[in-house]
């Protein structure tokens, strides 16, 4: 039996003594950092989006007849600041809203079966509010080419409707809507000149919640509520933009 000991006991002391030697070692993975967005600028930038669609006796399909027109608004300005060398807080406001109305459409499906759907109108408009934090990394020594890494929390609502027919056939939906998200959106900055850049990104962790309340006719209540996480590349999420650096 001592003569076991005297074989494990060198074997345990090697081993209690290697993570404290591989402690003391210090790990220098050689990555140069440099002062890519400097201390105390400011980041601003805003998004305006406008789309707008006509159609008078368009086919398409199996609908044929179709009139009516569509458009869309979207607006968000954004402002951060840099308060330390490449870390950067701030925030940003989000505003849009959509109308589609159609006054005619026929839906065939072959030459004995055919359905008109009749008069529709919808109109929603929302609201959001977003509070960022990025991390900037240089790409390499580079001063025009660099990463972001950006922690986003918005909270958002609004409210839609939705009529459809005529006299007394009309029937509507009223509806309220909330949300909750909280994402992690890493991204590409390219500087133009000293002041103005191109930044492209794209979510790829997150969650949200959201919860609607719909009446219909006044009489009928309803609520739909809804959890999300999202832990891989969101490419429906990818957005480009122009931010300024003052």
């Amino acid at each position: 039996m001592s003569k076991r000991l005297l074989y494990i006991l060198p074997i345990l002391l090697a081993m209690l003594a290697a993570p404290r030697a591989g402690a003391q070692a210090a790990f220098n993975r050689g990555l140069e950092q440099i002062s890519f967005i400097p201390e105390g600028q400011w980041i601003t930038g805003v998004n305006v989006s406008y789309t707008q669609s006509d159609y008078d006796n368009y086919k398409f399909l199996i609908i044929e007849n179709l009139g009516g027109d569509t458009y869309s608004f979207n607006v968000s300005p954004m402002l951060m600041y840099c308060f330390k060398d490449n870390l950067a807080a701030g925030g940003r406001f989000a505003y849009s809203r959509s109308r589609a109305r159609l006054n005619s459409a026929d839906l065939v499906i072959d030459s004995e079966t055919s359905y008109e759907p009749g008069t529709l109108y919808s109109l929603s408009h929302n609201y959001y509010g977003t509070a960022s934090f990025r991390n900037y990394i240089s790409l390499g020594r580079s001063m025009r080419f660099g990463f972001f890494n950006e922690v986003q929390l918005q909270i958002g609502g609004g409210q839609s409707k939705i009529v459809n027919g005529e006299g007394e056939d009309l029937t509507g939906t009223y509806s309220r809507n909330f949300s909750l998200d909280v994402g992690l959106t890493p991204g590409l900055i390219m500087f133009l000149n000293n002041y103005s850049a191109i930044e492209v990104s794209v979510g790829v962790l997150g969650f949200s919640y959201d919860k609607t309340r719909a009446t219909t006719d006044q009489i009928y209540v309803a609520e739909y509520a809804r959890k999300h996480a999202n832990f891989k590349i969101n490419l429906f999420s990818i957005s480009f933009g122009v931010a300024f650096y003052l």
